[in-house]
C-alpha cells in the first residue's frame, strides 16, 4: 500500500530477525563460485536515518537494534549482522540504518545481481539514491522497477544463472497481501523450482497472519519456519508482537546456525526485564 512507509519501524527486532536471517543465507550462496539473483519485492527506501525524522516518531529501532549495538556477546549470526550494519555507521554511534537491499548490495559479489521493486514514489526515489551511493557499478548490478513486486518477480523467474533468492516482505497493511504471497511463492516454485523463497510475516491476533505459515508449508517439501516474540500479545487484540520468517529451500545449515540465535535474542529484545518472550523453530525435516 502507498501509506506504508518502513522508516516508521526500520531497525525494530522485526528487521533484526529479517536481517539476520537474510545475511545468512546470502553467505551461504557465497560459499559457491556460481553467480546469483536476489530479487526483493518490496524494497522500501535502501536506508533510513535513524536520528531524526520519522524514525523517531516511534523509535522502534531503539528495542531492536539499539539492543545489540553495544554488545560484546553476540552469537555468530548476529555478529555478522551488527557488522553490517556499522557499515553505515564508522563512528560508532548508531544514526543510520540499512534496509535489505543496501545489506543485500554490499553482500553480492561482483557478477552477482540485484532486483528491487518499490511502488512508493518517494521511496523509489530514496531508493535509487542509496544504491548509487553505495556502489560506483550499481547501474550494472541493480535494477530498480516502480511497479507491484508481486507481479513483476514472476518475469523474473527463472533467474539466467538458474539459482537466486526471492525476498518477499510486503506490508500486511492490507489482507490480501496474505494471499498474494502464498499466491506469489506457489507460481514462483511453478517457475524456478529449486529457488529458495524467503517470505517475512508478522505475527498479529489476526486468521490471515496465524494461518500463513500453515499454508506456506503445504506448497513445497523443503522448509524452515522460525518466529521471534518479543513480548505478550495483547489484551485487546492489537498490535504486532512479534515477527516470523519463512523459507522454502532453505540453506541446509540455517537450522543449525538459528538454533543458537533464537533463543538469545528472544532473551535480550524481550520489551520488559520481567515479561515474556519466546521463539519457535520448525523444519520440514523434523
Amino acid at each position: 500500500m502507498l501509506s506504508y512507509r518502513h522508516v516508521f519501524h526500520a531497525g525494530n527486532h522485526a528487521d533484526v530477525l529479517k536481517h539476520t536471517v537474510l545475511l545468512a543465507v546470502l553467505d551461504y550462496f557465497n560459499q559457491k563460485d556460481k553467480p546469483y539473483w536476489l530479487i526483493d519485492t518490496h524494497a522500501g527506501a535502501g536506508g533510513y536515518r535513524l536520528d531524526a525524522g520519522r524514525a523517531m516518531t516511534h523509535a522502534e529501532f531503539t528495542d531492536g537494534i539499539g539492543r545489540l549495538w553495544q554488545r560484546t556477546d553476540l552469537p555468530p549470526l548476529l555478529a555478522r549482522y551488527v557488522a553490517a550494519v556499522r557499515t553505515d555507521n564508522a563512528d560508532g554511534k548508531l544514526r543510520r540504518y540499512p534496509g535489505s537491499p543496501l545489506l543485500a548490495l554490499r553482500a553480492l559479489r561482483p557478477a552477482d545481481r540485484l532486483r528491487l521493486f518499490e511502488l512508493h514514489p518517494a521511496d523509489v526515489k530514496l531508493l535509487g539514491q542509496a544504491i548509487a551511493g553505495a556502489a560506483p557499478d550499481a547501474q550494472k548490478r541493480v535494477a530498480i522497477r516502480q511497479e507491484d513486486g508481486f507481479a513483476g518477480m514472476k518475469a523474473l523467474l527463472p533467474p539466467p544463472p538458474r539459482r537466486g533468492l526471492v525476498l518477499i516482505d510486503p506490508a500486511y497493511e492490507d489482507k490480501r497481501d496474505y494471499l498474494q504471497v502464498v499466491t506469489a511463492v506457489k507460481e514462483g516454485l511453478q517457475r524456478f523450482a529449486t529457488g529458495t523463497f524467503m517470505v517475512w510475516y508478522p505475527l498479529l491476533q489476526k486468521n490471515e497472519s496465524i494461518t500463513l505459515a500453515g499454508k506456506l508449508k503445504k506448497l513445497a517439501p523443503d522448509w524452515l519456519n522460525c518466529t521471534l516474540t518479543v513480548q505478550p500479545p495483547s489484551a485487546d487484540g492489537m498490535g504486532m508482537h512479534g515477527s516470523g520468517v519463512f523459507l522454502v529451500n532453505p540453506p541446509w545449515t540455517l537450522a543449525a546456525a538459528l538454533k543458537d540465535t533464537l533463543p538469545w535474542l528472544a532473551q535480550t529484545l524481550k520489551v520488559s526485564a520481567d515479561g515474556t518472550a519466546s521463539y519457535s523453530l520448525e523444519t520440514s525435516a523434523q
